[in-house]
């Protein structure tokens, strides 16, 4: 495994959980019910199953039940500071606590709520951890970079293209942004492939918007735009100096809010459809052009479009230059694009674990 860009985490252990959160093992019933969170830098994210055969097209192995995501922005503010802020403490725990409602709505059995970036940084994070529990009864892990790649790997290497050779799989988030090589020569059976190799960087869309200043104008914009390019660039040479000389790169899979939303405004869709952007598959050509386009538009031009809106008109154009950056780095002629990683990632282990 190559080096990483990450803070170590701060780890909070709680003794007692409660039965919404608790992990119960026991056969495959009917009513029973898996829950996966992933608490993001910018992202409030749960998904609700129950297990099913991987037939009848259903790749996953599980049916979804109930789903929750809101943007809680927890992150906002922790490059100035390096902590949590009160106000973003306060929007992630309304969150969580929808979150803890439907837990015991569902009558989950099994379940595991994830924290990355955001807490694995912040000197408070630890704090905010027993905050949460104590108060929704949620107990997030904190867990590593390299957890949280292999999460997404396994969450939606379903979707990579068919063909020989090194794939890769990129996760960018709010706080960080995951690069994972793997080789899916060996997969079979719906398992994960093997992982070659996996780099961290602590770009994501909320750190590199928040580290950037946009001067004025539209030259103004472009030169911001090419700014925060040549910092993922950066930050991701210690991978681009470990790939083989050579090697093949014609498979790219990525999965993140930046992807699916590109996809979404590739398509021209008035609102976004999960059941045509997951396992959609663009030209890298026609990501380059919308990413350029964003970048020249002023905020309130990208927040007139209907699949970006006011919520991501701010961060998008951060995600846009993380994955050009990524598409120098591995210049496939198509992207696919996975509206799943993480959580689904979570189910699958879950579910695998607690198989009769």
């Amino acid at each position: 495994m190559g080096d990483v860009a990450v803070h170590g985490p701060h780890r909070q252990e709680v003794p007692d959980r409660p039965a919404a959160n608790r992990p119960v093992r026991g056969r495959w019933g009917h009513a029973q019910a898996f829950a996966a969170l992933d608490l993001g830098t910018n992202n409030c994210r749960l998904l609700i199953a129950r297990p099913q055969h991987a037939d009848g097209g259903n790749a996953n192995g599980f049916a979804v039940i109930d789903a929750f995501s809101r943007i809680v922005r927890l992150g906002e503010g922790l490059a100035a500071t390096n902590r949590l802020s009160d106000a973003a403490i306060d929007r992630t725990l309304a969150a969580l606590r929808i979150c803890a409602d439907k837990l015991r709505r569902r009558n989950v059995t099994l379940a595991r709520s994830v924290a990355t970036e955001a807490c694995r940084r912040a000197e408070n994070g630890a704090e905010f951890i027993a905050r949460a529990y104590a108060e929704t009864g949620i107990h997030l892990d904190i867990i590593s970079a390299e957890e949280e790649a292999r999460l997404a790997v396994l969450g939606c290497h379903v979707l990579i293209e068919p063909g020989d050779g090194a794939a890769l799989v990129f996760d960018i988030g709010g706080g960080s942004t995951e690069l994972v090589l793997v080789d899916t020569s060996g997969a079979r059976d719906g398992k994960a492939p093997q992982v070659l190799d996996w780099h961290s960087t602590p770009w994501g869309v909320v750190s590199l918007t928040e580290h950037s200043t946009v001067g004025e104008g539209r030259a103004g914009r472009i030169a911001a735009y090419d700014h925060m390019r040549a910092l993922v660039t950066a930050s991701f040479a210690p991978f681009a100096a470990r790939l083989p000389a050579g090697m093949r790169r014609e498979r790219l899979l990525g999965t993140s809010g930046t992807v699916t939303t590109l996809g979404s405004v590739h398509l021209g869709l008035a609102c976004y459809d999960r059941s045509v952007v997951d396992g959609l598959i663009v030209p890298a050509a026609a990501m380059r052009r919308i990413s350029g386009d964003l970048a020249a538009m002023t905020l309130a031009e990208r927040a007139e479009l209907a699949c970006i809106g006011t919520e991501r008109a701010d961060l998008v154009v951060a995600g846009c230059a993380i994955l050009e950056a990524i598409m120098d780095l591995w210049p496939a002629a198509r992207l696919g694009i996975a509206d799943r990683g993480i959580r689904e990632g979570i189910l699958r282990r879950l579910m695998g674990a607690a198989r009769p």
